[in-house]
């Protein structure tokens, strides 16, 4: 039924209760064991699926938003789903099976239930108790996946405790080992060889690293209802993609001296109409300024016939370590639905000296389609001379 990877070949054929899957940006590891996940639902009447992740908005970004796809795209599926609630996120299938994908906010709070099966999205968000828990409540397979930027629990915890957890297997993947990408694809990850070779080794090989050296130093995730919708809007940053790259478009605020950011879209496939529409959707107001790459005029001019007011970023020939300097001078908040610029800013560093091993002051150019439309908006909207506002200081 379902046109399956190397990964899914190797956790399928995997008789180890713990299946680690530790892989690559692009490997497909999520995608495939949500596949897998159905197959054990189909084949295996009134089993209970837990996917579990660190909070709503990454379950939507990530495994949701992959099972979606799969529904779509696989003709046979729909047929064993009897009902999808999704706003209690549930999939009830025909044989008395559900997958029900979920987050959990300690390890109190993983005490309730029990399941079949269970799969950590992004393990290295969870913490360790709530997977204790789970695990303990979970009768047979148990998946986690992460990109390896840094050990952490699983690496200490997990691997190689056979006491505790005796039937462990930990499958590597990276991008070759996904067969749905295109050739473009491939060889933009390749090209991480020549950014960081710590990069390289973490994204491009699935290696556990040890990341260093984040670019914007002053990021803080709040909560959505602490965004303030009435302060000073700024613009919006646009970076286009198209088939390889997503299109991103986040909201910057100032207030009180500080930047908020909301991100509002992420998605590869978009065409210039298409971008039009889904600012249409966010009723984003046409008379607030965008602020989008200078490297594609055609775009742009195309958004203005739309009647969005879209102007060029200023960019230079030191544009992009001018507008680093420049955002590093603030504290920057983004919402907790920022998925995708949270997994940007965490991995968006500098360049390191192959000699030397030092961090250089050039950031590596991936993990930046949130990043750059940030950039586009400081170059343009917050002055090298325009200093943030500082608390007055008391004398007692």
């Amino acid at each position: 039924m379902f046109e399956v990877s190397p990964v899914y070949e190797e956790n399928f054929n995997s008789k180890a209760k713990i299946k680690i899957n530790q892989g690559g940006t692009w490997s497909g590891k999520t995608y495939s064991i949500l596949q897998l996940l159905c197959t054990h639902a189909i084949s295996d009447p009134n089993s209970i699926t837990t996917v579990a992740g660190q909070d709503v908005p990454n379950l939507k970004a990530g495994p949701i938003r992959d099972f979606q796809t799969i529904l779509k795209t696989t003709p046979g599926l729909p047929r064993f789903i009897e009902s999808y609630n999704k706003s209690d996120r549930v999939v009830q299938f025909h044989n008395g099976s559900i997958i029900e994908f979920k987050s959990y906010e300690d390890a109190q709070d993983a005490h309730s239930g029990k399941r079949t099966r269970l799969f950590i999205n992004e393990c290295n968000g969870v913490s360790y108790e709530i997977f204790k828990q789970l695990y303990i409540r979970t009768s047979k397979d148990v998946f986690l996946d992460y990109n390896p930027s840094s050990e952490f629990w699983v690496h200490e915890l997990v691997l190689g405790n056979r006491s505790l957890y005796p039937s462990v297997q930990r499958i590597i993947s990276d991008h070759r080992h996904n067969p749905f990408l295109t050739q473009e694809q491939h060889d933009s990850i390749e090209r991480l060889k020549y950014e960081d070779e710590e990069t390289f080794k973490v994204y491009a090989r699935g290696l556990t690293g040890k990341i260093e050296g984040a670019v914007l130093t002053r990021c803080f995730m709040i909560e959505d209802d602490q965004y303030p919708n009435d302060a000073k809007l700024l613009g919006g940053g646009l970076d286009f993609g198209f088939t390889n790259d997503p299109t991103g478009f986040l909201e910057v605020r100032m207030q009180e001296g500080e930047l908020w950011v909301r991100e509002h879209i992420y998605e590869t496939g978009l065409t210039n109409p298409m971008i039009s529409e889904r600012l249409k959707e966010l009723n984003w107001n046409s008379r607030d300024e965008i602020i989008a790459d200078s490297a594609e005029p055609k775009s742009i001019k195309e958004l203005q016939d739309l009647r969005w007011k879209v102007e060029p970023a200023m960019k230079g020939p030191d544009s992009i370590r001018s507008s680093i300097e420049i955002l590093n001078r603030y504290k920057i908040n983004y919402t907790r639905s920022s998925v995708n610029f949270h997994k940007e800013q965490k991995a968006y560093i500098y360049k390191k000296d192959r000699k030397t091993g030092k961090s250089t002051n050039e950031p590596i150019d991936a993990f930046n389609h949130l990043i750059d439309p940030l950039r586009y908006v400081a170059l343009n909207k917050l002055s090298a001379y325009n200093k943030p506002v500082k608390a007055p200081k008391y004398s007692f």
